[in-house]
């Protein structure tokens, strides 16, 4: 393959990947959050906590139909782009990929008709037991995801014969050095995108006049699990640095644009990362920061990456860091302030209308940090597409720069039109369900 139809077929790939992980980063959560709506239901007895649950479900229902479809044109490619990566490394990929059919998209797709559809034909306890099998489907199917791209980043427990990779111990492979880290990043993430959906939408609802119970419930469910989830993030996201550090440092010194290795390295704020001359354009930084936060030692020393024969494209991993963490911050100031605005159980209803139009606004917040996350993940272990294994260049097939770029602009036409076809969808549904509650206000009104 030559280096034009290289280039198309990444981009291909990372267009069809950061189409798909749009859905799970929400399923994820939100199978859980829906669980949490029918327990609570089931204990209280009050009726807002089963319609939250009734408006969300079709969210639910809708996301996860999108993600399978969009999944499943990701293994096409595995065989028409990157020939090569399953005849290195299929012996792992390949029962990783298996498992995660056999027992969690069997499991998803075997009690989802229930979850959706059964509730007035079984009983409360069934439905409850399909949602939480759904919810826990979901995670295990995260589990064996993540632990694939994991030991692509951080492989570990195989040995290579003819070229080869065979397992010689699979806990060492599922259970690699990065994975619980990642794991644990990506299900945060995933319960932050789905709290600011909540919340979003919500607060989109109560704009158009909606102020029912059920409506208020979701609201303030969003807001107070972002609140919560969002430290655990920071905490988890040292973590996760820690063992970057440790197991990818060209990865942490492109993402912290450290061309030469320093001591008392200083946390830039600002740069242009320049290639050409090793250095940043532009640079504002904090000093000694970078060292404390990775090292907690302001004079530690944080290797450059002039030590490094390969590493990846710095521009790109630098800026893709810096949207996540700026999303971040935006979303902590957020999610507290609007935490504090709901405290001692101040009805939703009497939010503040500015507050309300910044929710909207932070709807898709979580999406732009997750696939910010995700860029600094696939972008930071390039030129390998198995770290010291595999490079991505090794992978590609035979297919012309031609074929690769027809196929993804039909790709990219194709999934512009779902994206907006899908966010289109769930604030039709939201004004719909605002006004269906509006109505329904009216008519008690009337009766009264």
């Amino acid at each position: 393959m030559d280096v034009d139809a290289l280039t198309l077929a990444r981009a291909q790939f990372g267009a069809n990947i950061s189409f798909h992980i749009l859905f799970p980063s929400i399923n994820i959560a939100l199978a859980w959050v829906l669980l949490f709506f029918k327990l609570r239901y089931l204990r209280t007895g009050k009726q807002a906590w089963m319609d939250a649950y009734g408006f969300w479900v079709k969210i639910f229902a809708l996301s996860f139909a999108l993600g399978v479809v969009s999944g499943v044109t990701m293994s096409f490619q595995f065989g028409t782009n990157w020939p090569g990566y399953m005849q290195t490394v299929g012996n792992i990929a390949g029962p990783l990929l298996a498992y995660e059919i056999l027992t969690a998209f069997f499991l998803e797709a075997g009690f989802l008709g229930i979850m959706l559809f059964g509730r007035p034909r079984v009983s409360e306890r069934v439905h409850t037991f399909a949602t939480l099998l759904v919810a826990f489907g979901n995670s295990l199917s995260a589990f064996w995801i993540i632990a694939l791209n994991s030991w692509m980043q951080t492989p570990a427990g195989f040995v290579m014969k003819d070229g080869r990779a065979h397992v010689s111990d699979w806990l060492q492979v599922i259970f690699n050095p990065s994975m619980p880290y990642r794991l644990s990043h990506m299900l945060l993430a995933s319960g932050l995108t789905v709290a600011f959906l909540l919340a979003g939408l919500s607060a989109y609802r109560q704009l158009k006049g909606d102020r029912s119970a059920g409506n208020g419930v979701a609201l303030k469910t969003g807001v107070r699990l972002a609140a919560l989830l969002i430290p655990l993030q920071i905490l988890v996201g040292d973590a996760h640095g820690l063992n970057t550090m440790e197991h990818q440092p060209a990865k942490l010194a492109a993402i912290e644009g450290i061309w030469h290795t320093e001591k008392g390295a200083p946390l830039l704020l600002f740069a242009l990362p320049n290639a050409e001359t090793q250095s940043n354009d532009y640079a504002v930084g904090i000093p000694h920061l970078a060292s404390l936060i990775i090292k907690h030692d302001p004079d530690g020393e944080i290797r450059g990456l002039n030590e490094f024969a390969q590493h990846p494209p710095v521009a790109k991993v630098f800026w893709s860091f810096r949207v996540m963490v700026g999303m971040g911050v935006l979303m902590l100031l957020t999610a507290w302030f609007g935490a504090w605005q709901l405290r001692r159980d101040r009805p939703a209803a009497r939010l503040d209308r500015r507050l309300l139009c910044w929710l909207v606004a932070m709807t898709f917040a979580g999406w732009v940090a997750t696939l910010a996350g995700w860029y600094v993940t696939e972008i930071g272990r390039q030129p390998w597409l198995v770290t010291g294994v595999l490079t991505t260049a090794q992978a590609a097939g035979a297919a012309t720069s031609s074929m690769v770029a027809g196929s993804l602009a039909t790709y990219l036409a194709l999934y512009a039109g779902l994206l907006l076809a899908y966010v289109s969808v769930l604030f039709h549904l939201a004004k719909k369900a605002a006004g269906q509650a509006d109505a329904a206000v009216a008519l008690k009104e009337v009766q009264a």
